[in-house]
């Protein structure tokens, strides 16, 4: 039986496991994908907003001759980091089900031969992401294999007629490392302007491409219909055919909640929301937590790594008051 199990190896859930390690607790993390799948998932060329020390989890320093660090050494620092500490981590495989019986967790999970196993956990901490979850639009052509909701790096869309929805950052990041590699690209975005959000100091440099038309700026539009060769735009009103080759839809991410569902976590409607104690992190089932994004309501942006990997301090002070009350 173990102590604690934590579903899911980003940076919230890493620092979770290294939080209840300092408090003389080793938990077993169970992660989907790889360590941090959601940073390996980031365009490869990305730089955080961050600085690193605000990346930084179980008081290791994060060390870059950078303002910001790049997602390749955030996947060096966070792998350094499990295996260093010799985090039990058990990768690709998927918690399929979470069960309290008789005062413990039954944890079902599932490897990538089909194995199922099941485990006992007096504590669950629920750290999953978003990043494989994609805000569909749901038009017509949306599973096309030409459209993609992730955008990794421009070098494949060479010479090509390239769709993006979206007006946010990484909409914005794209079409400009699209522009570089002589892709024709054209932006549809619903709102009126370039979004407010929209990194300072990248945002001069994007209005540049755009006022010397290199780059197509379509405000106050969206992609209606995605055909083969061609994408539909409705765009005040009117109707516009456009040739076309690729099309990202870069419109978010949100949380998958039916693991949170599955352990009887009482959500708020509409957001979807878990009741926890923000103190303790600790949902209306007792002993179970949550931590990371998966804490946040529909807006997924409410919680950052910077936020969220303090999570997992506040959860090992509460287990392990709980323990030292029982005199374990």
């Amino acid at each position: 039986m173990e102590k604690v199990i934590i579903v899911g190896a980003g940076p919230c859930g890493l620092s979770a496991a290294l939080e209840l390690q300092n408090a003389g607790i080793e938990p077993l993390v169970i992660e989907k994908y790889s360590i941090v799948h959601s940073i390996y998932l980031y365009p490869t060329y990305m730089q955080f907003f961050s600085t690193a020390e605000l990346l930084e989890i179980g008081g290791i320093p994060f060390s870059t001759p950078n303002d910001k660090p790049t997602r390749a050494e955030a996947l060096h620092y966070y792998r350094n980091v499990a295996l260093r500490r010799s985090v039990r981590i058990r990768s690709y495989e998927e918690v399929t089900g979470i069960a309290k019986q008789n005062g413990l967790f039954v944890v079902t999970s599932v490897d990538r031969a089909g194995k199922t196993t099941r485990r006992e956990a007096e504590n669950v901490v629920i750290a999953t992401g978003y990043f494989d979850h994609p805000n569909m639009i749901g038009i017509p052509g949306e599973q096309l294999p030409k459209v993609s909701h992730f955008f990794r790096e421009a070098h494949p869309y060479t010479g090509m007629k390239v769709a993006i929805i979206g007006g946010n950052n990484s909409a914005v990041d794209a079409a400009m490392e699209l522009v570089r590699v002589g892709a024709d690209v054209t932006v549809v975005y619903r709102g009126e302007s370039i979004s407010p959000s929209v990194k300072p100091w990248v945002r001069p440099l994007f209005e540049g491409m755009v006022n010397k038309g290199r780059i197509r700026m379509l405000f106050r539009s969206r992609v209606v219909a995605i055909e083969p060769a061609h994408v539909e735009i409705e765009r005040d009103g009117a109707r516009e055919r456009m040739d076309n080759d690729f099309v990202l839809a870069l419109t978010g991410f949100r949380p998958d909640r039916k693991l949170l569902r599955s352990a009887a976590i009482d959500l708020e409607e509409p957001s979807g929301k878990p009741r926890f104690d923000p103190d303790t992190m600790e949902t209306n089932v007792e002993g179970l937590y949550v931590a990371g994004v998966i804490a946040a309501g529909a807006e997924a942006n409410e919680i950052f790594i910077e936020s969220g990997r303090h999570h997992g301090a506040l959860i090992a002070q509460h287990v392990a008051a709980k323990d030292a009350g029982r005199g374990d």
